[in-house]
């Protein structure tokens, strides 16, 4: 196989990584995708570091042996739980997520940001340095978001439950005087339609989504495996998001632990295409 051929691994405990595959579908149009949903186990937030790291190497071994030239483990919970142990195990170039905290504390005017998040990421020590990096710039609250993950799980981006849940999170952030939040975990930027308009338009919205696909492009070209490719730019990015139908000159193949025609229900509304889901096992 040409080397430009080898396709590039995503990975998340379910759906939410599905918003990061799209920055990285807008900014590499020519390069061929393999996501994994690790739906059988989602959500990491409330599991075991030890358990969400050997789950991390199997899906990676999984991709790898598919000749993937880069890791994306689009999970915050995961980055912080296994990207160590990833970089040891595998000679790859390998990108994980941050929230957002750095940008997020440029951009307060109040001094005041909140960061939406699964406990398994708010309790990392990796999180914990982060915070202690920026956080004399603002003040930063965090807001652990249990059942959230699971509803966008279920494809519920706006019902009743969601909306309570939201707004049950956000209401002491916004109490607290924060005019920033930063989406910790990738499944909650399908909620933000809801969200903004349960914030209103004064309160910044942040997600990594796009980083972690320019530090992808920054790690391919660094290691020389995406000869020929060229990024696209920003304003076809931002075209190819607001239009993800228009067809890719890549492919995309798609992987669950969980029940294959449930991904396969959620992609026309998550991904903005129906594919087939092939099923990984558990």
């Amino acid at each position: 196989m040409a080397r430009r051929q080898r396709p590039i691994g995503v990975f998340d405990s379910g759906v939410g990584g599905l918003s990061v595959l799209r920055h990285v579908r807008a900014m590499l149009p020519g390069e061929d995708l393999l996501y994994v949903a690790d739906s059988a186990h989602a959500p990491y937030g409330e599991k075991s570091v030890q358990f969400i790291e050997a789950r991390a190497v199997a899906i990676a071994e999984f991709l790898v042996a598919r000749d993937a030239k880069a890791l994306v483990v689009a999970c915050n919970t995961a980055t912080a739980a296994a990207i160590a142990a990833l970089r040891q195990r595998f000679d790859l170039p390998i990108v994980g997520m941050e929230p957002a905290v750095k940008p997020a504390a440029e951009a307060t005017r109040s001094g005041v940001i909140g960061v939406l998040a699964t406990s398994g990421t708010l309790e990392s020590g990796k999180f914990a340095e982060l915070v202690q990096r920026f956080g004399s710039q603002a003040r930063v609250i965090v807001q652990p978001c249990p059942g959230l993950v699971e509803q966008v799980e279920l494809g519920d981006l706006a019902g009743p439950l969601t909306r309570r849940l939201l707004e049950g999170f956000i209401a002491p952030l916004l109490d607290a005087g924060a005019d920033t939040l930063v989406l910790g975990c990738t499944h909650f930027p399908f909620l933000q339609p809801l969200l903004r308009e349960l914030v209103g338009g004064e309160v910044a919205i942040i997600e990594t989504g796009a980083a972690v696909a320019r530090q992808l492009v920054r790690r391919l070209a660094e290691a020389d495996s995406s000869a020929g490719i060229t990024p696209a730019s920003r304003h076809e990015s931002s075209l190819a998001l607001r239009f993800p139908t228009a067809p890719p000159q890549g492919t995309e193949r798609f992987f669950s632990s969980g029940e294959p025609a449930q991904l396969q229900a959620l992609l026309p509304r998550l991904w903005g295409s129906a594919a087939a889901v092939v099923s990984l096992g558990r």
